[in-house]
């Protein structure tokens, strides 16, 4: 089964979910520097969401890249990762929606939704692996163990952090995930290395 199409599709659905979180930036009632200044929690809860967006599919771009064949496991693997960050913008909403100080449900809920869009990355990556080669494969000489590299085993622990700091230290909650964002800000070089390595 050819790749492409499920790589357009995921690139489509990642560009609706950036359009329905700029749509959901409201200009301010007053045309002053203070009113747009005022706004700034609601920026930081959409720049936070684009850069976790934009992280994930870059890496979901070298993922597939690794690759040659997707299956029915795969495209089902897919969409179940698709579903986690397509709440992107519904919890971004909800997270800046109480201003200036975040509120403790719905910084949970951001961070639930951060947490099972990680996890959901598990199940895709194995089951590309699995249609490509097994252990054999270019993507699981780059991923690693089971879990990836440290990066992959630490963000959970920090997401599980955040969603129970958020009951009562939110702004820690949101530090956390914001950490999080910025380990994986740097590309991942280990499947570009694995793809040179292996190009002719």
């Amino acid at each position: 089964m050819e790749k492409g199409r499920l790589e357009a599709f995921t690139d489509g659905v990642m560009a609706i979910i950036i359009t329905i979180m700029v749509l959901e930036l409201k200009p301010p009632h007053e045309a002053n520097w203070h009113a747009l200044a005022a706004e700034w929690p609601v920026f930081l809860a959409y720049a936070l969401s684009f850069v976790y967006v934009g992280i994930y599919w870059n890496n979901h771009h070298h993922m597939l890249h690794s690759v040659e064949r997707v299956n029915g496991r795969v495209m089902w693997a897919n969409l179940f990762f698709l579903f986690w960050l397509s709440l992107f913008p519904f919890t971004t909403a909800w997270l800046s929606e109480v201003e200036p100080v975040p509120a403790s449900v719905p910084t949970a809920a951001y961070g639930i939704v951060l947490l099972m869009t990680a996890l959901s990355w598990v199940p895709l990556s194995r089951s590309l692996i699995a249609v490509n080669g097994g252990r054999d494969s270019r993507l699981a000489r780059a991923i690693g163990g089971p879990w990836g590299d440290w990066k992959a085993t630490v963000s959970p622990i920090l997401y599980a952090t955040g969603i129970a700091f958020a009951f009562f230290m939110p702004i820690v909650s949101c530090i956390l995930y914001a950490a999080v964002a910025a380990l994986w800000f740097i590309p991942d070089r280990r499947i570009e290395k694995q793809n040179d390595m292996t190009s002719p």
